[in-house]
């Protein structure tokens, strides 16, 4: 939209200085879709503001589609956590037709042996011993299938010692029907007791910060548990998301970078009873070294926060996910206290979780910062010293290059009065 409104300005110039009398219409083509959608929607007058696209939602869930798979064939070697994956309903449809399908399957059979050995023909014979006592039928063929792979045993459709068939297809039925419960019993248990709401009530601050921490510019932001039961080894860590190009040239999308929130200092691991605040420090070995604030908002990042522990009440591992872009990050803000005591204990307000205010911090990078300090830190004498040095050691090369310059021109009207001699 931007460089449609430009176009129009320069061809509306154009127009008016060669005196064009036809209005110029420019048609602008019809986008697709997805184009329209990724439009900003605050329009500034200048140019429109590019929409950063998310690595990492705000809800931990990734933003990446795997598409053109042709190894779908792995997805069936590992198929209990391909079940585990599927959402619900399919679960649920899946576990169904499990049963389903052995049960009709295993009574087809039951029936087959019945119609073969001429059970059918023999119904109210009572001198006839049949396979299946009281298995008159498919249905009833398929109701003792039930019955013997849930081990019902209502006792009135009863296997005889007359059918060795019969007594092979009980073993092989009992063998695979636990076999079939072990496995989708287990696949719902496992899907019942996943994590993943617990890291729900895991929550991170909606903005980060940068200010200042014991005279060190440090990039903030604030984790929260909202459960009483407490997660169990809690750790932390930080990635920085960015497109780089490397010196040869290879350009590298979406490259990851760890951010250091105290991995050799052990402040990484979190005892996560009231909400606490996550402090990288912006160092030489930050990413965010020379970055200032004015080159902020210019910079095409993301930094996803990962919280991993183990759930007090399982013992199972939990993972909650967010991520800030760079119009999520404010530069010269705290965070807003949260914690206050009272009569006997510690009441966590979070109402004020997401709450920041301005405190007072200077707009220069942490690499400027530390050049400023290096600076004011220099002797004077030192200082003095070493600039007459240096403008000693000017003078010098000024005169030598002065006298290089006065012999060159003595050496050619040397050799000129030796031409004319000869």
């Amino acid at each position: 939209a931007c460089l449609f409104s430009m176009a129009a300005n320069v061809l509306e110039e154009d127009s008016m200085e060669q005196d064009i009398e036809s209005p110029v219409t420019i048609h602008q083509p019809k986008l697709p879709k997805q184009a329209r959608e990724d439009l900003p929607k605050n329009i500034s007058k200048e140019c429109a503001k590019r929409k950063i696209q998310r690595y990492v939602r705000k809800d931990g869930k990734c933003n990446v589609h795997h598409g053109n798979v042709r190894e779908t064939y792995r997805y069936l070697t590992d198929i209990f956590t391909t079940l585990v994956d599927l959402k619900w309903r399919f679960n649920l449809l899946i576990f169904v037709m499990v049963y389903t399908v052995t049960w009709l399957f295993f009574g087809m059979i039951w029936w087959l042996i019945a119609y073969m050995r001429g059970d059918m023909d023999h119904i109210g014979d009572s001198t006839w011993t049949p396979c299946v006592s009281n298995l008159n039928g498919f249905v009833s063929a398929f109701l003792f299938s039930i019955e013997t792979e849930t081990t019902i045993g209502y006792g009135y459709r009863v296997i005889t010692d007359k059918c060795p068939e019969g007594i092979i297809l009980l073993l092989v039925q009992s063998v695979l029907g636990s076999i079939v419960n072990a496995f989708m019993v287990g696949c719902m248990f496992v899907k019942i007791s996943q994590p993943k709401k617990r890291a729900e009530t895991l929550v991170f601050s909606t903005n980060a910060v940068i200010s200042m921490r014991d005279g060190k510019l440090c990039l903030m932001f604030r984790v929260g548990d909202l459960r009483n039961s407490h997660i169990v080894e809690a750790s932390i860590r930080a990635k920085l998301i960015k497109s780089k190009q490397t010196k040869e040239g290879e350009f590298i999308p979406l490259n990851q970078t760890d951010i250091n929130v105290g991995y050799y200092t052990g402040d990484d691991r979190l005892f996560l009873v009231s909400p606490l605040i996550i402090s990288h420090e912006i160092n030489q070995q930050s990413p965010f070294w020379e970055i200032s604030k004015a080159q902020l908002p210019k910079e095409e990042l993301e930094i996803v926060v990962i919280l991993e522990g183990m759930v007090e009440a399982t013992g199972m591992t939990c993972q909650a996910r967010s991520s800030y872009i760079t119009s999520e990050i404010l530069w010269g803000y705290r965070f807003t206290p949260v914690l206050t005591l009272e009569d006997g204990f510690y009441e966590v307000d979070y109402n004020s979780f997401h709450e920041t205010y301005e405190t007072n911090t200077p707009v220069y990078s942490a690499k400027e910062l530390a050049e400023m300090a290096s600076r004011a830190e220099l002797p004077l004498t030192w200082s003095v010293s070493s600039k007459l040095d240096q403008h000693a050691e000017l003078e010098t090369e000024e005169e030598e290059k002065n006298q290089e310059d006065q012999n060159e021109r003595n050496g050619d009207v040397a050799n000129l009065e030796n031409e004319s001699k000869v």
